[in-house]
């Protein structure tokens, strides 16, 4: 199998010499839908770049994916599930399905604060699939990027002015840029620089 190389390979030094053996790709949406709620789509899929053989499929060519899996979160405006679909039209056994009716213990959580405690508490250990747990982790990033910032575009495209905020977005304060007395804080939310939270 021909590699396709990342596009951004070219910002790391290269490569020794080496083959190329497995792919991992995976891929997060997030839609609006008509009815006013939410989806978060992510998909997972393995491939090898030679023919091996699986105990329960026979040889797998190359290409043909190991796992092959896809999860759907209904979310509303404040990011609380509604619904959850999983679909896993390739796995290395049969009795990886059993990990889809768990699935929608999921409903009712919130993408947010406390959602890998969440899956972790639905879906940990032998509840769930492993890869189904890795793709629901940052399916809450995706749902933050998908609809605060979606929200704010349709506000501005109906000139409806900035809500005023009385606390800082989740996001600040939780990496290196969004530090609460870093140049980023300053330029963008001035009024959290410095901000240190409250102890309950």
């Amino acid at each position: 199998m021909q590699e396709n190389a990342s596009k951004y390979a070219e910002s790391l030094p290269a490569p020794a010499p080496r083959t190329y053996v497995h792919t991992r790709e995976v891929q997060y949406r997030g839609y609006r839908r008509e009815d006013g709620l939410w989806d978060i789509e992510a998909e997972l899929t393995d491939t090898k770049t030679y023919g091996h053989e699986r105990p329960d499929r026979g040889v797998l060519p190359a290409g043909e994916p190991v796992h092959g899996m896809v999860i759907r979160l209904t979310v509303d405006d404040a990011m609380k599930i509604t619904d959850v679909a999983v679909g896993m039209p390739a796995t290395p056994f049969p009795e990886c399905h059993q990990a889809n009716p768990p699935m929608q213990r999921l409903i009712g959580c919130t993408l947010g604060r406390g959602w890998r405690k969440a899956i972790e508490a639905a879906l940990g250990g032998t509840q769930g699939c492993a890869h189904l747990r890795e793709l629901l982790f940052n399916m809450a990033t995706v749902g933050y990027q998908t609809i605060p910032l979606y929200r704010r575009h349709l506000r501005k495209l109906a000139g409806l002015p900035e809500p005023l905020l009385k606390r800082p977005p989740l996001h600040v304060g939780q990496c290196v840029a969004w530090d609460f007395n870093g140049a980023v804080v300053k330029r963008v939310w001035p009024q959290f620089a410095g901000w240190k939270p409250q102890k309950d």
